[in-house]
């Protein structure tokens, strides 16, 4: 048995390190550790309840939005308070801003450099992997670094800034939207989708993509033109029957929900998708706990909810080898992201997709990109939707005691903040961030986490001092590991 450490990952928010046992040129066990520790949690402590708005999205620069909104979704629960319809769709449509722009990052700077590595050079589509996706010299590349500039300037007018968005409060968003401001929000929602329709999709209007009904149709897209859009030449790697059946994770899908509507409900539902059973099962977040056994953080009274978690160092533990605390649902591993987002919603493409492979790195890229065809549409939806002279936001005044859970769908997945207020400070702040889920540890039972079960059989060539396989496992989960150890 042979044991590798792979790690610091480059293109990764934060510090990652996996190690690896090796046997016969395959992975047998691996152990994820997030090396760094940061103390948000302990931060907060004995804050003002409303001071959460300001620190939580300084925990990550890549998605603070998704932190903002789950804090302020948190705190209107302890208010018992209900965002009016246009701040329900500025928050949205911030947050989804945030998501897509993430999911195009991951698709054209964190994943498809790798298929340009010269591993694959023997494969008749590296050459064009070389020119469209080579780090700083990718054609596609640069084009996309473009694109998501253009796509943040939209958080310019709607929230004031990107990162660290000050705009959003509990009872909704700070900034109303005049209609001519409208108008231009639409211009520059429609300049993102032309570029999608055009470099990603090759062409494909994000309806006709979207409507896809089963893998059987999305290879016949790809081989109507192959060479057409970037999300074809990641198809053609796929045709791979071994890249397309890598990392195959628990078969239980986290979702809880993403862009809540004014009616109620999700644009996108909530719920487990469970692939044993091949249905969706409710969500209960009471039995949503935290293991502390591997971590490097005190375990005493084992497994908690997040309600009632803690979090203290104990950095010399025996056993530990990670700061990152392995959440359970139901003392269950389950993986959350696009993947579960889609299973969730019932999407019929994702759905036969995982039926067929399992969530594994194709299904996990694909229900990506597939998001980014289905929430252009929802935005500009919601933008149409605001009521000139309505109100956008609810006066909020935040009682002196009580609790609150906010949950959200960050581009990684299930984000939730549990807050407890004791004489109008924080008693007690907990976050159990996407990456937390999919990147644990094992736990007192020794059962390993998401992506530790994934990496198992990945293929390791001899020489591999970081192999490309297990590189594109992991990065099929898109870690944030800053966000891990809040």
């Amino acid at each position: 048995m042979k044991r590798l450490l792979v790690g610091p990952f480059n293109r990764v928010e934060g510090d990652l390190e996996v190690t690896l046992d090796i046997a016969d040129g395959r992975v047998r066990a691996a152990h994820v550790n997030a090396p760094m520790y940061r103390g948000f949690e302990q931060i907060l402590q004995g804050k003002a309840p409303h001071d959460a708005l300001v620190y939580v999205p300084r925990i990550c620069g890549i998605c603070s939005v998704s932190q903002s909104v789950a804090a302020a979704h948190a705190l209107a629960d302890l208010a018992g308070v209900a965002m009016p319809a246009n701040g329900r769709h500025v928050t949205n449509t911030i947050l989804a801003i945030e998501n897509l722009a993430d999911h195009l990052s991951h698709f054209y700077l964190f994943f498809m450099p790798d298929f340009a590595r010269a591993v694959y050079a023997g494969r008749p589509w590296h050459a064009e992997a070389v020119e469209r996706f080579l780090p700083d010299r990718g054609e596609q590349t640069r084009k996309a670094i473009a694109a998501r500039q253009r796509w943040f300037e939209l958080l310019g007018t709607l929230a004031g800034k990107w990162p660290h968005t000050q705009g959003l409060e509990p009872g909704g968003s700070s900034r109303a939207v005049e209609p001519a401001e409208r108008t231009r929000l639409l211009a520059r929602v429609r300049e993102f989708r032309g570029f999608l329709e055009r470099e990603l999709f090759g062409g494909t209007p994000l309806e006709a993509f979207d409507v896809l009904p089963d893998e059987d149709a999305l290879w016949a897209w790809h081989a109507q033109q192959p060479e057409r859009g970037d999300f074809r030449l990641f198809l053609s790697a796929m045709l791979d029957p071994a890249l397309a059946a890598l990392g195959p994770g628990p078969g239980r899908y986290l979702s809880y929900g993403a862009y809540p509507q004014p009616e109620g409900g999700h644009a996108l539902a909530a719920g487990v998708w469970d692939a044993a059973l091949g249905a969706l099962q409710p969500l209960d977040t009471a039995v949503i706990t935290e293991d502390a056994t591997h971590a490097w953080l005190l375990d005493a009274g084992g497994p908690r909810h997040p309600r009632e978690g803690v979090t203290e160092p104990d950095a010399d533990k025996p056993g530990a080898y990670t700061w990152n605390k392995a959440p359970r649902l139901a003392g269950q591993v389950v993986e959350t992201g696009a993947i579960a987002r889609q299973l969730a919603a019932g999407h019929p493409l994702v759905l036969d997709a995982v039926r067929r492979h399992g969530g594994t790195v194709f299904t996990r890229v694909l229900a990506r990109v597939l998001e980014l065809a289905r929430v252009v549409p929802l935005i500009e939806a919601w933008l149409r939707a605001l009521e000139p002279g309505q109100p956008y936001c609810e006066p909020t005044r935040l009682p002196q005691d009580g609790e609150g859970m906010g949950l959200n769908e960050a581009a990684r997945g299930a984000l939730g903040h549990w807050v407890q207020v004791r004489g109008g400070r924080i008693a007690n702040y907990q976050i159990v961030a996407p990456t937390s889920w999919n990147f644990s540890p094992r736990d007192a039972a020794g059962t390993p986490g998401a992506l530790e079960q994934a990496l198992v059989d990945t293929p390791v060539q001899d020489g591999e001092d970081t192999p490309v396989a297990v590189q594109h496992v992991v990065r099929s989960f898109d870690p944030c590991m800053v966000c891990t150890v809040h």
